[in-house]
């Protein structure tokens, strides 16, 4: 091994080196002395750049302490009347040391890159696989994002959102911000791990929100949390078995956890959408990608992107593979997911679905896949096979399909199939979809266009504005909403339930001088419609008479939300 010497030494000459050289001239030694320089601020500029990169609790900044109680600017008079919200700031472990632990995340592939911008993973604009498949105005709002990313998008957003309160005494809701599916996820598949590692940082969490006044004071009923993976990862009823026990325990049962898959047997679980690429950062945005999906020529009438499942017994996805190999590749294409194929090129599924008038939707792990979302972000029509793929699920957020022998309405967004009838071959998918009129066909699609604002979640802190909803504010809504009827049905005769005492003079105070809400706007297109989406740059809508059949999803959602909550 060699040694390094106690002190430089004279260098010995090298073989066949004048011993008496003539000292460089100065001007050598300055040029050199500027290169080594030049050399080394741009390798300080190279690792600052993939520090800022990388992706690390640096990207989630923890909620400041600040003594004001709107730490993310004023608001408009009314932009938080049903209510303001607390974010926990939990001990890192919970959250931000998941997320520096991204190596360790999943075993078989490093998870950091779809942690990346907050959790919507690498922008489409660095991934060449996008550049042929989304127009180049909506490029900027593509990612590649994880299915699995709704707790730490939810949080980010929730961190900078215009109705954060950092004094829990005004609150009317509480985020528990503890990434619960990134950490059971670490452990579902170690070759040693077991239930104890699954449900330790679960219990962990509740013994420290015992301690908190706001959660002893309610027992949790005003507190919310985000469950990033399906309900069944959450849980496991014994010592053994799939996943952790963290919703079944005690504690947690007052909690209201929004997930990306939920048991409709569970009131305290709502169903949100799952996290796909589209991430715009405001409403027009969002109308230039209703408009370029509305007016694409789709050469399919249907399309699956999916697997079949060896392991799986009467695999209903084989019977889905076979009817597109029946229709032939002129009526059907399909894109192979097995491993990590979808998930490492979302543009394959993506450009797939923009191909497609109609898109199958079989269940996947549970009822629903992340690849209905895709479906109906990139405007094709839904077709399902399970009514809890959509209709008894997402209960908040897509309309109810038709009751059992109910004729379709002028509301349809999907095409539902009997999958015994399909099973033993006595309907065929291409028969069934080809009996659909062009008119009724065109008609489900802008119903599906028009829903597209309430079935993402938007990049920028502030929401989509212009009184569009994403599929935050619509959460947010219902929770409030959900709250409000808990507290007015336990309020004292005579006390206020609308907002806790103080609040309002709070208000007066700060939102703009103004403690009258405003008015709700009027419905005026701005949230999505297609006959909005379709207005040309003058303002005037086209003379196409699909327009005369599309009817705005809010108030119909609004109704579905209601009524929703009530059963709730």
């Amino acid at each position: 091994m060699p040694e390094s010497p106690a002190s430089p030494g004279k260098p010995p000459s090298q073989p066949g080196s004048p011993l008496n050289a003539a000292t460089p001239f100065p001007a050598s030694a300055l040029l050199r002395g500027s290169v080594l320089l030049l050399a080394f601020l741009v390798l300080q500029l190279v690792l600052f750049w993939n520090i800022l990169g990388f992706p690390s609790s640096r990207f989630l900044p923890a909620p400041g302490h600040r003594n004001t109680t709107w730490p993310n600017g004023a608001v408009n008079g009314g932009a938080c009347d049903d209510g303001l919200i607390y974010v926990y700031d939990l001990p890192s472990e919970f959250n931000h040391d998941l997320v520096d632990d991204c190596e360790s995340l999943w075993p078989w592939y490093s998870f950091c890159p779809y942690l990346a911008n907050g959790g919507f993973g690498e922008a489409a604009a660095t991934l060449p696989v996008f550049f042929n498949v989304t127009r180049n105005v909506s490029l900027p709002s593509w990612y590649n994002t994880d299915q699995f990313q709704l707790e730490v998008i939810i949080h980010r957003r929730l961190l900078s959102h215009r109705c954060r309160t950092t004094d829990p005494s005004l609150a009317t809701a509480f985020y528990v911000p503890f990434y619960v599916g990134l950490d059971v996820g670490s452990h579902l598949w170690g070759d040693n791990s077991t239930a104890a590692d699954r449900d330790r940082a679960g219990l962990r969490l509740l013994r420290w929100l015992n301690n908190q006044t706001s959660f002893q004071r309610s027992g949790g009923w005003d507190h919310f949390i985000t469950l990033g993976r399906i309900t069944w990862d959450f849980r496991r009823f014994g010592d053994d078995g799939w996943g952790t026990n963290f919703v079944v325990l005690p504690g947690i049962a007052n909690v209201t956890r929004l997930g990306i898959e939920a048991d409709r047997l569970d009131p305290m679980e709502v169903a949100v959408p799952y996290p796909t690429g589209f991430h715009p950062r405001t409403a027009a945005d969002v109308r230039a990608w209703q408009r370029h999906v509305l007016s694409l020529r789709r050469s399919k009438l249907f399309g699956f992107a999916g697997a079949p499942r060896s392991g799986f017994r009467d695999d209903f996805r084989e019977v889905l593979l076979e009817e597109c190999e029946d229709a032939g590749s002129e009526h059907c294409r399909s894109v192979d997911c097995r491993g990590t194929r979808c998930t490492d090129n979302g543009a394959a599924v993506l450009e797939l679905f923009l191909d497609s008038s109609f898109c199958l939707q079989p269940r996947g792990d549970s009822f629903t896949r992340r690849s209905l979302f895709d479906c109906m972000v990139a405007g094709a029509v839904p077709v399902l096979f399970w009514r809890r793929t959509a209709y008894d699920q997402y209960r908040w957020y897509l309309p109810p399909g038709p009751a059992r022998g109910e004729a379709e309405d002028d509301g349809e967004w999907s095409v539902f199939i009997d999958r015994q009838a399909l099973r033993v071959g006595n309907v065929s998918v291409r028969d069934i979809l080809e009996g659909l009129s062009e008119r009724r066909v065109r008609r489900m699609r802008e119903r599906v266009v028009e829903m597209i604002p309430r079935l993402v979640y938007a990049s920028s802190p502030d929401g989509l504005g212009d009184g569009m909803e994403d599929a935050l504010d619509v959460a947010l809504r219902g929770v409030l909403e959900r709250f409000r009827r808990r507290r007015a049905s336990t309020a004292p005769q005579g006390f206020s339930a609308k907002r806790p005492p103080g609040r309002s003079v709070a208000l007066a105070r700060r939102v703009d001088n103004k403690s009258t809400p405003a008015p709700a706007p009027p419905s005026d297109g701005k949230n999505g419609s297609a006959a909005a989406v379709n207005q040309n740059a003058s303002g005037t809508k086209p003379s196409s008479p699909a327009s005369s059949y599309v009817k705005p999803v809010v108030s119909k959602a609004s109704a579905s939300t209601g009524k929703s909550l009530q059963k709730s």
